[in-house]
């Protein structure tokens, strides 16, 4: 089985072999119209199921599972430099796709599936998507479809199978596993559930909101390699990239030093980063406050957090409450890429953020919250700003959500912008230009590319 090569057909394939973009379009809608969902936010005790616990100053359910909402504290040369609520998710969850080859291309078996927090109610997610606390049915309720084959993932040929960080503005050293396994024996359709190819995919994700970042983080790590493919194959796939520069950055022309100057800067981050952290209780937050309604900051902010009441029909569970966090704004997320020598290329920035689960990670050139002061930015930070005002060299751009079961209507601007070399001349510190093969090769490795550039590296098309 060539994986690279069979991807690369599905990639192209953009029509689908099992079920139209048409049909795909049209049960989504239909599902939307027919499922029942209610979420309403709702005032907050804080000594109900969820509860404030006095003892170590979280935000916990009776049960002690979930997650909890803590206090944080970054600490710098001996002084506060950031303060604010974090998720606290210990366990790692299943972020699972089942692919098989149907008519001839493989296809993937994706969900539509409903989070509390999703901004438009259903969004293509992976063939599984649940916490430890689902699938061990740690609240009662029903086991997740498709489990089974997760369990037993080790009989399959595995794809993928890695553990990657979440959102670490917003969790505290949160990951999930990544996983894609290849069945080649009959798996019935539930009707929550369809068959598509990567290219069908990949047009969804043209849509604003469409695909759900746990789908877009799994699919970026798919390897593609080079030696996997025969003279033939390769002239064949060749054929199929409308952008011969990125087909040259995945498979042509790598600068093979390029990894190791990375996790060298990488590794320097984690050596010798002063900054200190530490977890303390939510009342602590000076500057936070918990009211009937929501723990918000006194002063803008890129979050806050809400409590809601839900109900969705179809679930594990149907009905409970919960904290969600809210963002106040849209974040820009950004991704240059230039090509040189033939060779597309994207910019990265090696980046700390505040729950990171080992101090810094590769991260998208641009990553700009709503409260980021646009008067404190770098050059590269600022030339994507006025060249994406300009329209100017824009080759994607699409508002897509956030994790839906912790997030409440969080979406992004995720931008992918063409640059000229001449345009950013000198590079600020800690940012590389890399091809497509060196970032496929690094996203193998546990914690060291971040979320946000593995979501903007999915959107890509051939």
């Amino acid at each position: 089985m060539n994986i690279t090569y069979e991807i690369l057909r599905s990639w192209a394939c953009r029509e689908g072999t099992v079920t139209s973009n048409d049909e795909i379009l049209e049960w989504i809608k239909s599902r939307n119209e027919t499922l029942k969902v209610n979420i309403t936010k709702v005032p907050f005790s804080y000594d109900g199921f969820w509860y404030y616990d006095e003892t170590d100053g979280m935000v916990r359910n009776r049960k002690n599972s979930f997650f909890q909402l803590s206090g944080y504290e970054e600490i710098e040369d001996g002084k506060t430099v950031n303060e604010q609520p974090v998720i606290i998710q210990d366990e790692i969850g299943y972020l699972g796709i089942i692919c098989r080859k149907i008519n001839g291309v493989w296809n993937f078996l994706m969900q539509a599936k409903i989070e509390p927090g999703n901004i438009n109610v259903i969004q293509v997610s992976p063939t599984i998507q649940a916490t430890k606390s689902n699938f061990t049915r740690a609240h009662g309720g029903k086991s997740p479809l498709y489990l089974e084959y997760f369990e037993r993932s080790g009989q399959y040929p595995l794809i993928l199978d890695q553990v990657q960080s979440e959102q670490s503005s917003r969790f505290y050293k949160k990951r999930n596993r990544n996983i894609m396994i290849y069945v080649d024996e009959e798996i019935p359709v539930e009707p929550s559930h369809r068959w598509m190819t990567l290219g069908q995919i990949k047009e969804l994700m043209k849509y604003d909101n469409l695909v759900n970042m746990d789908s877009r983080t799994v699919l970026s790590g798919i390897p593609l390699r080079r030696e996997d493919l025969s003279e033939e194959e390769y002239r064949e796939v060749r054929e199929l990239f409308n952008d011969k520069a990125l087909c040259r950055s995945m498979f042509e022309g790598t600068d093979l030093t390029m990894e190791h100057i990375l996790f060298n800067c990488v590794n320097n981050h984690k050596m010798l980063d002063n900054r200190k952290s530490r977890l303390k209780p939510l009342k602590d937050l000076k500057d936070w406050d918990m009211t009937e309604t929501e723990i918000v900051c006194r002063y803008p902010y890129d979050y806050k957090v809400v409590y809601c009441s839900i109900e969705i029909e179809g679930r594990e569970v149907r009905f409970w409450d919960q904290p969600l966090v809210e963002a106040n704004g849209i974040m820009v997320l950004g991704l240059f890429t230039s090509v040189m020598d033939g060779v597309r290329k994207f910019l990265v920035k090696v980046r700390h953020e505040p729950g990171c689960f080992d101090t810094a990670e590769l991260s998208p050139s641009v990553q700009l919250e709503p409260s980021n002061p646009r008067t404190k930015l770098d050059s590269a930070e600022k030339l994507f700003l006025e060249k994406l005002e300009r329209k100017d060299g824009v080759m994607k751009d699409v508002i897509l959500s956030e994790e839906g079961g912790r997030f409440y209507h969080e979406q992004n601007r995720n931008v992918i912008l063409e640059v000229r070399g001449e345009e950013l001349p000198d590079l600020p510190e800690d940012y590389y230009w890399v091809d497509y093969r060196t970032l496929n090769t690094m996203i193998r490795f546990n914690n060291v590319m971040n979320i946000q550039l593995r979501n903007l590296l999915s959107i890509l098309d051939l």
